[in-house]
């Protein structure tokens, strides 16, 4: 495809004539996200975001749709990429143009394209960003510091103009671990342009979204892509943070032997903790059957496993970035590469053995499957929601920091949930609340 194949000022999709299919799938993760549609209705009365403009770098799915269209309902206008060259849905894309939003994603982007279309999401002009895996922040960091690389150069060639205006940005949001830790890189050399709040690190996400979403559609997108019998399996899980705790759980839930690779003794003794094997990387090559990365870091698998494989691995990357796997590694041991289903890569090795990449690599919750349940993603891109209105009623005193999510809208976005589940909380009467601000009361 040409650069330019597409691309118009309000949107660059695959086709724009998917958008009937996009419109029904948005219908259905609506009807499975109740605290956004609670927002909806009160951003409505409220209009929190008018006269903001709000630049988005997300994953493309039925799920954002639903938050872009919250954050209009509120007044916002909102500009949007893919945060991911293969995790757009492109029915959602087109569904999203046809309604109005500048929308500059589809699956299967170059990286000249994917840039390209960040560049057109700051020419939107932003008051805000919102981010996941933080490409769009570092871009305007990398823009406003001159910096020269080969992004920053396709970026610019989205722009309407070489700078945007970074002192018009007020604020952002940062979904995911990786950009949480890219942004903290910033603040703490000094070069973060405005405040951004982690909602990654909020409970109502961290104990929901990372464990149960990524836990469930990790594996969910290693059965869509290769069928295979996980029970009976050795699953190696590389990682036993939020994400990896869960890809373990539901993988021994399915009935596989799982081996937990982690360097942080803590973390390592939980997972030996909760009957989990534990051991490196380079004895658990050898006896794993399917391979799932979940760490943020890169070179988790690289030449000295693979060549202690079975024959007939399988590898998958649930991490944000494509660099867990060392897929240069891979092909330098690899006779003959070729797709033999839909997102499945067979490297023929020289010895003969067959190791199976899926998704080239990148997110396989995304890539193979549709991301995480709605259910969950209604928790996330609430908490999206609510920290972006407390920016634009709060930006005068915010510092140039990361931010936690405040507390009161992680219990706000809770209760709602739970609302919706029609579950009811325990009271604390007035004698139990004066107890717990007592420091009298003694054995």
């Amino acid at each position: 495809m040409i650069l330019t194949d597409g691309l118009t000022a309000a949107f660059w999709v695959k086709d724009v004539s998917m958008d009937e299919d996009g419109m029904k799938r948005i219908a259905t993760a609506e009807a499975m996200m109740p605290v956004l549609a609670t927002l909806r209705k009160k951003y409505e009365r409220e209009r929190p975001f008018d006269g903001f403009r709000l630049s988005a770098c997300l994953h493309v799915t039925k799920e954002t749709a639903v938050l872009c269209r919250v954050l209009r309902a509120g007044g916002a206008d909102v500009a949007l990429c893919a945060s991911n060259p293969l995790s757009t849905q492109d029915d959602v894309a087109a569904a999203l143009a046809v309604e109005g939003f500048k929308v500059y994603a589809f699956r299967g982007m170059t990286a000249q394209q994917y840039y390209t279309a960040i560049g057109r999401a700051l020419s939107h002009g932003p008051d805000m960003t919102v981010d996941d895996g933080a490409d769009l922040v570092t871009s305007i960091h990398k823009l406003s510091r001159g910096m020269s690389d080969e992004s920053v150069s396709y970026v610019k060639q989205g722009l309407d103009e070489i700078m945007p205006q970074v002192s018009k940005i007020i604020g952002g949001t940062e979904e995911t671990t990786t950009g949480v830790l890219r942004i903290r890189a910033l603040e703490k050399e000094g070069l973060l342009l405005y405040p951004v709040i982690a909602v990654n690190d909020a409970l109502s996400k961290s104990l929901f979204d990372n464990p149960l979403g990524t836990g469930q559609s990790a594996l969910d997108g290693v059965l869509r892509a290769t069928n295979v019998l996980v029970a009976g399996k050795t699953v190696v899980v590389a990682g036993f943070g939020r994400v990896g705790s869960g890809i373990a759980e539901r993988a021994k839930g399915l009935g596989a032997r799982v081996v937990v690779v982690e360097p942080d003794p803590v973390k390592a003794l939980q997972a030996y903790m909760n009957g989990y094997m534990v051991m490196s990387m380079e004895r658990a090559a050898g006896l794993g059957d399917i391979f799932i990365t979940a760490t943020g870091n890169i070179d988790v698998i690289r030449i000295e496993h693979f060549i202690k494989m079975k024959d007939g691995a399988i590898l998958a990357n649930a991490g944000h970035m494509d660099v867990e796997i060392n897929k240069q590694d891979l092909q330098s041991i690899a006779e003959k590469v070729e797709t033999v289903r839909e997102n499945v890569a067979l490297y023929r090795l020289h010895d003969g053995r067959k190791i199976f990449l899926l998704g080239d690599g990148r997110l396989v919750n995304l890539v193979c499957a549709e991301g995480h349940p709605s259910e969950v993603m209604d928790l996330s891109f609430a908490l999206q929601a609510e920290s972006l209105r407390y920016i634009a009623e709060n930006h005068q005193r915010l510092e140039k920091k990361v931010i936690p999510v405040p507390a009161e809208i992680d219990r706000t976005v809770a209760a709602l949930k739970l609302q919706s589940f029609g579950v009811e909380l325990e009271k604390l009467t007035p004698k139990q609340m004066d107890y717990l601000k007592s420091w009298a009361a003694g054995t």
